[in-house]
């Protein structure tokens, strides 16, 4: 159960008695007052207080209510196996057909995660960024990048000249920067407003 609407003589006692149903404080609820009530003149006229009181959603119930959204219009069956880890909501989806939800290059994938970071950041909790995952996309397409970054590299050394890569989501821009910011001959910088920032690799 995640709301109850309830009445009583006041607010306050519509509320509490919401709150007890729910087994939550208040702190852990929102509160939407259907009517306040009056007490009516001379004993007549009065009328109950009504509420709505509505457990606070946090970030994985948030995200995994969209997803199962998502899913559901896209005619798709998706099971949502998620870990919390500090900061970061790891969201892996597994079902059939799941290559529709990673799109090209992982772009649907991407939007996909925009969006659900966008519907976790409503609720009133501590910053959390979810990652999405499905058939392993992310640490295939960590590999790809991490091997098409080196050898990049290896071709700025030779030619002394920059190379601009294909522009890239914020993620995959910090994985290339990552694997040559230890390298003695190259830098990297990222140009271009979103969505079509690259990288650029250049030498020292």
């Amino acid at each position: 159960m995640e709301s109850v609407e309830k009445i009583g003589r006041t607010v306050e006692e519509a509320v509490e008695e919401a709150l007890k149903i729910l087994g939550a404080s208040a702190e852990d609820a929102e509160v939407t007052v259907i009517d306040a009530g009056s007490k009516g003149l001379l004993g007549f006229g009065s009328r109950p207080a009504r509420v709505q009181v509505k457990l606070k959603q946090g970030p994985a119930e948030a995200a995994q209510g969209f997803l199962r959204e998502v899913a559901l219009a896209m005619g798709l069956t998706v099971k949502l196996e998620t870990t919390q880890k500090d900061k970061h909501l790891y969201i892996n989806m597994v079902g059939d057909n799941m290559g529709v939800l990673i799109g090209k290059r992982g772009q649907t994938l991407d939007s996909l995660q925009y969006l659900t970071n966008l519907v976790v950041n409503k609720c009133k909790v501590p910053e959390t960024s979810v990652i999405l995952d499905t058939e392993n996309y992310r640490k295939r397409r960590r590999e790809t990048l991490e091997a098409l970054a080196l050898s990049l590299a290896k071709k700025v050394k030779l030619t002394k000249k920059n190379v601009v890569l294909e522009p890239m989501s914020r993620y995959e821009r910090h994985i290339i920067h990552t694997v040559l910011q230890h390298d003695r001959y190259v830098k990297t910088y990222s140009e271009g407003n979103e969505p079509y920032r690259n990288v650029i690799i250049a030498p020292k």
